[in-house]
């Protein structure tokens, strides 16, 4: 593998899809240096600065009695849901726009991990804070992020984590904490969700300000045995041990290479780190991770948002509809940020290749090649009708056409937004 195909293989992977001008960058200082400026990248974030999160108003819902009206509790509903697709839209822009593609990558990971969902959370600012505290301990060790999360009002909510009290534990949270963000299937007992549930007892989300807090009479302050340790574990406690066994950093690491990697090479040993910078270093400089070049497909997210780059369009800058079709858009993709299907996340793999996901895309990609700029035109038409399909390939950062998919962008050339269409919902692009 070149330098060239080397830094375009790790730029598609840890951030949300490279232009070429950022290709051009990475080759010229190579592969490692490449990796450094993505895991410690120098100066601020002039992207991330120009797109500050919005300032939401109170939920709707805080102003609601039990004497409002019908009409009243609609309204409220219809505001919570533009402040919702507010959030998306500005995450959406956010990034496209961020210097730092690793981070905002990395959060997005954070958000399917700990998948939370809008629909039944209902409120933007308790989304908004959630991803505030995946994005402030995302890229640290794993033990702040689990202390935060079992604290996380969206998680409470989620999982219904306001519902466990001393009298009646609720084991949701504890079960999913263990089984699917820490510890993995077969890393616990069922003893243990018992004595984790007791020890997640008494927090409460106040639905008008979106605060979690301690209710101390609801709170279980007895002694548990959980993972073989005695003690009398609060919330904090808990989360504490679960991010110390040695199975979570393994099994986290296991997830990252999932989602950055995929499922056609195994996991090498040996990849979690101390934090998660650490553990992306380990995975980026596998040489397993070379030998999964052209095998993961492209979430639907990665896909637009790449896409977006590349094309030099950003979501805030399009006119009202257009954003709406962006939000459509994924909603036919079946991937629409703050609303993973499950806990579980989402899906991976060939889950995205189905017929109905190809039309959906075939769609998005004529409206996101109806709104490239010119000077993303420019760069194609500037190349002789023939070698249009190539210019293709060095703008959308792929390794090259298929036969079959040469065959199908040629007719095209003359028309260069059909062009880039074509080549957005080629194979040689939808897997990465």
């Amino acid at each position: 593998m070149s330098d060239r195909e080397a830094v375009a293989h790790l730029l598609r992977r840890a951030t949300f899809g490279p232009t070429a001008d950022e290709v051009d960058a990475a080759e010229r200082v190579g592969p490692a240096a490449t990796l450094d400026n993505l895991l410690a990248p120098k100066g601020a974030d002039r992207g991330a600065a120009a797109t500050p999160p919005p300032t939401l108003p109170p939920d709707p819902y805080a102003a609601l009695t039990k004497e409002s009206t019908r009409e009243e509790r609609q309204k409220a509903n219809a505001q919570r849901r533009e402040q919702l697709q507010q959030v998306t839209l500005w995450w959406l822009d956010r990034m496209v726009a961020a210097e730092d593609g690793l981070t905002e990558k990395l959060l997005f990971f954070w958000h399917g991990h700990w998948a939370t969902s809008a629909q039944k959370v209902k409120s933007a600012r308790v989304m908004l804070g959630q991803l505030e505290t995946l994005r402030r301990h995302g890229r640290g060790p794993l033990a702040p992020l689990v202390a935060a999360m079992v604290r996380d009002p969206a998680l409470i909510i989620w999982l219904d984590g306001q519902k466990n009290t001393r009298k009646a534990p609720n084991e949701n949270l504890a079960r999913e904490l263990m089984e699917l963000f820490t510890l993995g299937i077969g890393g616990y007992t069922e003893a243990d969700v018992k004595a984790g549930a007791r020890a997640l007892t008494g927090w409460v989300v106040d639905r008008r300000t979106g605060v979690a807090r301690l209710e101390a009479k609801r709170h279980d302050p007895g002694e548990k045995t959980i993972l073989g340790q005695t003690g009398r574990f609060d919330a904090e406690a808990y989360a504490g041990l679960l991010a110390t066994q040695p199975t979570a950093a393994t099994f986290v690491a296991g997830r990252l290479w999932f989602r950055y990697a995929g499922t056609d090479v195994p996991a090498p040993d040996g990849l979690a780190g101390a934090d998660s910078v650490a553990t992306l270093r380990a995975l980026f400089t596998s040489p397993a991770f070379a030998q999964t070049r052209g095998t993961l497909v492209k979430q639907p997210v990665e896909w637009m948002v790449g896409a977006l780059r590349q094309l030099g369009v950003r979501p805030s800058a399009l006119p009202e509809q257009q954003r709406k079709q962006l939000l459509s858009g994924l909603n036919a993709l079946d991937q629409v940020p703050l609303r993973p299907p499950s806990v579980g996340g989402w899906p991976a793999g060939a889950a995205w290749l189905t017929t109905s996901s190809l039309q959906a895309r075939l769609r998005m990609a004529g409206m996101l090649a109806a709104a490239a700029t010119p000077a993303v035109l420019a760069r194609l038409t500037a190349a002789p009708v023939a070698g249009r399909p190539d210019a293709l390939a060095r703008l959308l950062v792929v390794y090259g056409w298929g036969a079959r998919t040469r065959a199908a962008l040629t007719p095209l050339a003359g028309e260069p937004r059909k062009l880039l269409a074509a080549g957005l919902v080629s194979p040689e692009y939808t897997v990465s």
